[in-house]
């Protein structure tokens, strides 16, 4: 009874399997691996539907073996010979057993497509009628073939802004023959109509290399140079070509900077969709001042960044060392964070660890990481210098390794540093890390006070401005909600200024 009790108010046909499994389990032949499996057995013939209709299969099929075979005991002899009996009366087969009908699985659910990779296809686009409308804007040039700047018109044509025709002219295979027929520019676009369905994977099939998914530097050039070639805000870089290379370099880091957020040296589709590059591409063709698009192609954030290489490259051959980098604003970095700069830690490749120099591209990553450590490719920077171990997290050592220089030149200087054990006791009042004792860059992020921390480490300068500031300020400027201009766009905008009116005073001395 004790196994029929794990049924209670069970099934009928259940109860049944049961009997044919105690049958099985306590017939003479049974071994003691049945004796301890049957009650296992029929707990889950009660609880599990797909169990009951095996163990009734194997039940059933055991009894008929049972039923058909001599019980024989062991120990006992064998019968002795006796004469044949008369042949028995023939029994009647057994019924077969009775035929279990498995209950079927649920249809499976169709769930619809929801990741679309490239974009979601619209079912209602006439590709027809954007074919037709190219086929119109070719017949307006001559033999319908365009060059790259009448190529202007066609991008138009297919609903693109006007700085796309550079990697249309390239990805149509104008950049061999120097001009573009409408039967290869319509094969390329049509073939692109029916594979990507956004702008993002629309630009990165243009620009990227053929059969990849993503943007790699040099994928750029094409389109910078021909914003330079075209752009009415640069016509004056038309007399100084030695400026183009600079200018479209300081453009691709700061596109790298802001939209490759993964450190990949890649920007996939994804990157491009979170970011602005886009949209900020698209303004060039209404604003014919490129200065007012302060994302990526400002003129005068390219000039500031280049001027301040300058003064540090003092053989202007494009690259600096540790101690070019240790003059800039002054020496106010401190020389341990340099050496990490130049370890390899926020750098690609292994020129820089192994050739101890900076180039002007990886120059353009420290010097708005320096100016704004607000931005989050910023913390992420320092983050990486700072971390020794790579470990992911700021240990106390670390940290008192980068302030024991910030505590030697304030000695230097006649000021009496803050005991490590109490600046210590501020950074974490101040970044509140979420596993006490160890600093995360998630933490950092959350705190909004990653440039404050940072500055306490290894900027001299900025620190002791941070400890003359009213904390009241630090608050306000964290709780203002209005758009402001980023810090990087504060100090470019600063030092053009200050740049133009040194060279206006040297021009005046020169001429006076």
């Amino acid at each position: 009874m004790k196994y029929l009790a794990c049924f209670g108010e069970g099934s009928e046909v259940r109860w049944k399997i049961s009997v044919l499994f105690l049958l099985w389990s306590s017939s003479s032949s049974h071994s003691e691996y049945q004796e301890k499996i049957s009650h296992k057995v029929l707990q889950k013939i009660a609880n599990d539907n797909i169990y009951f209709h095996m163990i009734l299969h194997i039940a059933t099929y055991s009894i008929l073996k049972i039923i058909g075979r001599p019980e024989k005991k062991p120990g006992t002899p064998p019968p002795a010979l006796a004469p044949a009996p008369p042949s028995p009366t023939p029994r009647p087969p057994s019924p077969p057993p009775a035929k279990v009908v498995a209950t079927p699985p649920p249809s499976s659910i169709n769930i619809p497509r929801f990741y679309f990779p490239k974009g979601l296809p619209n079912c209602a686009a006439n590709y027809d009628e954007a074919i037709a409308k190219i086929e119109a804007a070719f017949t307006e040039f001559e033999e319908e073939k365009a060059d790259i700047y009448e190529l202007g018109k066609i991008a138009k044509a297919c609903g693109c802004p006007l700085y796309w025709k550079a990697p249309m002219f390239i990805c149509a295979g104008g950049e061999r023959t120097g001009f573009v027929s409408v039967h290869s520019f319509i094969a390329t676009w049509r073939k692109l109509l029916h594979s990507c369905y956004d702008d993002a994977s629309k630009f990165i099939y243009l620009l990227a290399k053929p059969g990849c998914s993503y943007l790699e530097q040099e994928d750029f050039i094409p389109l910078l140079q021909d914003i330079v070639d075209t752009h009415p805000g640069l016509t004056f870089l038309k007399d100084a070509p030695e400026f183009h290379s600079r200018y479209i370099t300081t453009v691709i880091q700061r596109i790298f900077y802001t939209v490759n957020r993964s450190w990949t040296g890649k920007i996939n589709m994804t990157e491009l969709r979170r970011s602005n590059f886009l949209q900020t591409l698209a303004l060039l063709e209404e604003e014919d001042d490129i200065n007012q698009i302060t994302d990526y192609f400002s003129y005068e954030h390219f000039y500031v960044i280049y001027c301040k290489f300058w003064e540090l490259d003092t053989d202007h051959d494009l690259f600096i060392d540790p101690k070019d980098l240790a003059r800039y604003n002054d020496h106010a970095s401190s020389s341990r964070i340099i050496e990490r700069l130049f370890s390899g830690a926020v750098t690609r490749g292994n020129s820089v660890q192994r050739e101890g120099r900076m180039s002007y591209a990886e120059f353009v990553w420290f010097l708005i990481s320096e100016e704004d450590k607000k931005n989050p490719t910023s913390i992420e920077y320092w983050f990486r210098c700072m971390d020794m171990d790579g470990d992911g997290v700021l240990s106390m050592f670390e940290l008192e390794f980068f302030y024991e220089e910030q505590c030697e030149r304030m000695e230097g200087m006649g000021i009496e540093p803050l005991p490590f054990q109490d600046l210590l006791c501020q950074m974490l009042d101040l970044v509140k890390p979420e596993c006490p004792g160890k600093i995360t860059l998630r933490d950092l992020k959350r705190c909004r006070m990653a440039h404050i921390f940072y500055d306490t480490f290894f900027n001299l300068e900025k620190y002791l401005d941070h400890e003359q500031r009213d904390p009241f300020a630090v608050q306000k400027d964290l709780d203002s909600d209005g758009p402001e201009p980023s810090d990087w766009d504060k100090y470019a905008a600063e030092e053009y200024e200050i740049l133009v009116a040194e060279e206006t005073a040297n021009e005046q001395l020169r001429e006076g």
